[in-house]
This record gives C-alpha cells, structure tokens and sequence, in this order.
C-alpha cells in the first residue's frame, strides 16, 4: 500500500468556548475540551488512541486521559507543528505502529494575560537561545517588527505595495462574516467586526512600520484537535473521512537575520513534497488553507505553494479568486486575521480543512454553520517560527 491515502483524518473539534471568553481559560481546558468533543463527534473512544501529538503537552494529556500511548510525539516547531503531526502520524500508522492518532492543541494567547504564565503557553519559548539575543539588540522585538522586513523586501522585489496585501485582510474579513464563531462576524462579536475596506487596513493604528493593525492577526483562545486512523478504521465510522494524500515539511532558517530570501519560505520544498506524494499539484487544489499570522505571510506563501507567480500572490485575494464565489476559496473560516489565532495557527487550519473537505463546514458540537464550498481537495501550510519552518499537506475528500 501507498503511504499516500494510508490514512484518513476522521474528524475534528474545537473547545467549547473560544475566542476572548468572559471567564479566563487554561491551555489544558482548551486542550481537553476539543479532545472530547471530536471522541464524541466521531464516536472513537478516547480509550481506542494509541498515538498522541501535541506541542510538548503529550504526556501531560495521556496522564489526564488515562492513555498509554505506543508513540508520543512533541514536535513544536511554532504554528507549522500541527501539520507536521499530521505527516508523522501518517507514518506511523503507514509502519504499522499505531491504527488511531490524536493531534491536539489548546493555547491561551487571550486569557493567559489573566491566568499568568502557569496557564500557558503550548511550549516554552527560549529567551536565551542565540537568534533572540541576535536580533532584539538590533531592533527585532517580535513577529511584527520581524514580518515587516518580508513585506518590505517584497514591495522593493516586485513593486508591490502595502496597498496590495490589505486584499488579503479584507477578503479574509468576508469570509469571518459567514462564520458565526469567527471573532470578527459582526459588530455584536466584536467592536471592530464585521466588513472593513482596503482604507479601514490603511488608516488602522501603526503597529510595525508598514503593518497596520489590520495586517496583523488576533491574539485569542483556542481549542482543537483532530483524530486521524488507518483506512479499516476510518471507513466504519460515522463521519466523514478526509484523506491524507501528501506531506511534507521543511525549514529555511531559525533566526530570521540567516534568512536567504525575505521574499520566501521552505513552503516552497515542503509543498513539493506533500504534491509529488499525492500526484497531484497546484493546478488540483479546489481551495488552501494558508496560515495567516500576517497579510504578507498568506501571500507569499501562495507563491511558495504554486497558486500564483512570484510577486502575484496578493491578486488571489485581489482580484477575488480566493474569496466567496471564487475558484479557489482560501481561509473559509475567517482566518488567523479575522476568525482566530491563539499564536499558533495550524490547528485551526486543520480543522477547517476536515469540515471544507468532509461537507461538514459547522463547528461539529454547536452546530453553528459555516460557509460551506464545494472544493474536493485543499493544500494546507502552516508556518513556524519567523517565516521558518513550514508543514505541508494535501488533503482530499472520500
């Protein structure tokens, strides 16, 4: 047998309440809220997984759900970890160590500014590690001031403007408005909700010279988790499965100073792994999940992944291929500019992929409807780090 299709996702799930919540949230409650929901969405007791991944919390959540895994994985190379999950979790179920894998993730990015550190975060960061003490002595203070270099260089590249990426944002708006959990739906979810124009990004308060507020994502609660099983097991349940056609993943650098290219990312050789496995390339994706952090991140990561020219990827969003109605529908739940983003991202894409592709574009628990798309097929990337590391998948329904 193939590794590609050797397994299936067989559902997915988020925490019951995400978002900024009213009552403060532990990264542990996110985790075990979304861990029951998609046992009980796809009808697996949590009992029956074998395998357990998450971003340094495995053994944490084996001990809390009574688990004994065979594999434990702790990858957490920032918000590209999950898709990477999902790849080595094919590969284990393709050597024949394990039939049921779970990857999970919960993340405080909102509420643990009132737990304190204790409730959070997914995975330690290392403040003394050599690219930290590299770039804040010379001005990098974080992701924003760091992100800004890409775009810049990529306005001096191709003649691009800020202009142009605010596309990005205000289409990936229009889709958080059919989505009823997206933070950003309307002005009764949020007070900045609902439609914004290329002005509202432009004219939005300066964070990082040239990223306004409006290009740069929430910082949120969120929950999810998805359950992936060999072929036997994912054809005799309830749900849908989605299968995992291609993987891959790859790294460019780890301080952003040792980047190559500011214009682009390993997305480029982990998506030509993920597409040579599958069979399958660009011009086959119906739809993309791409990992939002900030406007330029989602557009050349576009480029990176095939989907447009080098210097275009922007006119996606621009010219409204990638938003609803258009032939390739991207970020379908609102995005990490508009829906949610707990710091690291890929667990939501991952979630919205399994619902585009299994028919199923509600939250699965609540029932509150998203908008759903005919695509058949997506390609989804995360990314980690500072442009880093980055997860490549391709996913296609039954």
């Amino acid at each position: 047998m193939s590794i590609s299709k050797a397994a299936a996702i067989v559902g997915a799930a988020e925490a019951n309440e995400i978002g900024y919540p009213d009552e403060p949230r532990t990264s542990l409650q996110l985790h075990i809220e979304a861990i029951k929901n998609v046992s009980d969405y796809t009808g697996i007791p949590i009992s029956a997984i074998e395998g357990v991944f998450s971003t340094a919390w495995s053994s944490d959540l084996a001990e809390h759900l009574g688990l004994h895994p065979k594999y434990i994985d702790t990858t957490a190379v920032g918000g590209c970890s999950f898709e990477m999950h999902v790849h080595h979790a094919l590969c284990a179920i393709y050597a024949g160590v394990i039939d049921v894998a779970l990857v999970s993730h919960g993340e405080n990015g909102w509420s643990q500014r009132r737990v304190g550190r204790e409730g959070g975060p997914s995975y330690p960061a290392h403040r003394d590690a050599p690219g930290v003490q590299m770039t804040i002595p010379y001005g990098f203070s974080g992701p924003p001031s760091q992100y800004a270099h890409a775009m810049v260089r990529h306005n001096h590249d191709f003649g691009t403007t800020p202009e142009d990426f605010a596309h990005v944002s205000v289409v990936t708006r229009e889709w958080a408005m059919k989505n009823p959990r997206a933070v950003m739906f309307n002005d009764e979810t949020h007070e900045f909700g609902g439609p914004i124009t290329i002005d509202d990004v432009n004219n939005s308060r300066l964070i990082t010279w040239p990223l306004t507020m409006l290009h740069c994502c929430l910082q949120t609660d969120h929950g999810g988790a998805v359950l992936i099983a060999r072929p036997e097991i994912a054809r005799d349940l309830k749900t849908n499965p989605v299968w995992i056609a291609g993987a891959g993943e790859s790294m460019s650098h780890s301080t952003i100073l040792e980047t190559d290219d500011f214009t682009a990312t390993s997305a480029a050789l982990s998506a030509k792994s993920a597409y040579e496995m599958a069979g399958l390339g660009p011009k086959d994706m119906e739809s993309a999940m791409i990992y939002d952090s900030f406007t330029v991140t989602a557009a050349i990561t576009a480029e990176m992944l095939g989907l447009a020219p080098r210097g275009d990827g922007y006119k996606l969003w621009k010219d409204g291929t990638a938003a609803p109605g258009g032939k390739l529908p991207i970020n379908t739940n609102g995005g990490g500019l508009s829906f949610n983003h707990s710091g690291m991202y890929g667990m939501h894409l991952l979630v919205e992929a399994y619902r585009q592709l299994s028919g199923t574009a509600e939250d699965g628990i609540n029932g509150i409807k998203g908008k759903q798309t005919n695509a058949r097929t997506c390609v989804v990337n995360g990314t980690g780090g500072l442009l880093s590391t980055t997860g490549t998948l391709v996913l296609t329904s039954d």
